[in-house]
């Protein structure tokens, strides 16, 4: 592949302004969610303002190797129930995309075997697009922070936090924010003796009832869950969720309406969204992914809840983002249960954020539009430094 048509930032001129500020679209990833960040990449590439911002969109395929793409919005999209690929739309296979861990040194590099490495020029900002881990969880971010690279979204420590969903409770708790019933299963304690650790899950049905929701500790998008109704399920469900991470979180079903709130960074600080409802989908046993992005079962926006319920959980959203030091936004999940207590369920760090789903619609319905959204994320993270802040 040629270098003569990549992307490239001369320097300007004495008689030209500076050139706008360079934000790298970085989706795909090693994570099971892979497919719906290259959904995701699509419509920020969209929907980003070019005559405010240049960009340069970058994947990281399954194995996690950077590629610069195709800047192809109409070639990111779920197609015959199937979610698209980073190595569909890579420029060239051989070539890959390599970020200096420089701080004093932002710029791009693209090499190919054979060739003398090719400068794209200087990174601003860094849009982040991963869902996962090797993404979502602090890896990526901790690579930017030793490149000196700013970033949309949370820094390390909280992007871990919203990714490990026993710590995020353990932190939730801590903070006197409501969590359910839940069981931990660590990869030693199932290495060391399965019978055992079987038993804890039946230990803790027997607790808290069936059903229970047997879940991967470090996923998204309900990739790798199971509803279990009963003893006979629970083997399987059990080796689903191993399948995408050796930990395993076990919860009891919570009895309620599920609600979701999004929290967006302002200049002067976190403000809630109206939030949403997600009823219960008539072709699914729960909101499941197929039901999230293949379906596109619609959540009801706004919520229909009270005055007073709607600012409660507004506020509850923003307590959350708060006690995880969260940057930019979040999205935070909680049940309204019978009694009428809010229960926070989770918060993602970088929501599904595809135009279908929750997060940009919720902000849609409060007056803030998806590429309003977009450049107030990236606004966002120009405004901040890396390291210790």
């Amino acid at each position: 592949m040629s270098t003569e048509n990549l992307p490239q930032s001369p320097e300007p001129s004495p008689e030209q302004p500076s050139r706008k500020p360079r934000v790298a679209v970085v989706f795909g990833g090693r994570s099971s969610e892979h497919g719906i960040s290259v959904v995701t990449a699509g419509a920020v590439l969209k929907a980003i303002d070019r005559t405010k911002y240049e960009v340069l969109p970058i994947g990281i395929n399954r194995e996690g190797r950077w590629f610069l793409t195709a800047d192809a919005p109409e070639r990111m999209a779920i197609t015959d129930r199937r979610t698209p690929d980073v190595e569909e739309l890579a420029e060239s296979r051989e070539g890959g995309v390599v970020l200096p861990v420089d701080p004093a040194n932002r710029e791009v590099v693209y090499s190919e075997p054979g060739s003398v490495p090719k400068a794209l020029g200087e990174v601003d900002v860094v849009f982040p697009v991963l869902h996962g881990p090797y993404g979502e969880d602090g890896t990526l971010q901790g690579l930017l922070e030793l490149s000196g690279v700013p970033y949309v979204g949370a820094g390390v420590l909280a992007s871990a936090v919203g990714q490990d969903k026993e710590y995020m409770k353990r932190v939730f708790t801590s903070f006197g924010l409501k969590v359910g019933p839940y069981v931990v299963i660590r990869p030693r304690e199932w290495a060391r003796d399965e019978s055992a650790a079987r038993k804890k899950i039946v230990d803790f049905a027997g607790e808290h009832g069936w059903p229970l929701f047997v879940k991967p500790a470090r996923a998204g998008s309900s990739i790798g869950i199971t509803k279990v109704d009963d003893l006979a399920g629970l083997d399987e469900a059990i080796a689903e969720a191993q399948r995408h991470d050796p930990k395993i979180l076990v919860e009891a079903a919570l009895r309620g309406r599920e609600i979701e709130c999004g929290v967006l960074e302002f200049e002067d600080g976190p403000r809630a969204s109206v939030p949403a409802e997600i009823p219960p989908p008539d072709a699914h046993a729960y909101y499941d992914f197929e039901a999230k992005y293949i379906d596109s079962t619609p959540g009801l926006v706004p919520a229909p809840l009270t005055p007073e319920e709607t600012a409660e959980v507004q506020r509850l959203a923003v307590d959350a983002f708060e006690a995880a030091s969260c940057e930019g936004l979040v999205r935070a999940d909680f049940f309204l249960t019978e009694d009428g207590e809010f229960v926070i369920n989770e918060i993602n760090t970088m929501p599904g954020f595809t135009p279908i789903s929750m997060y940009p619609q919720m902000w849609q319905a409060s007056g803030i539009g998806y590429p309003e959204l977009v450049d107030r994320l990236v606004q966002a993270a120009l405004r901040r430094s890396t390291g210790l802040r």
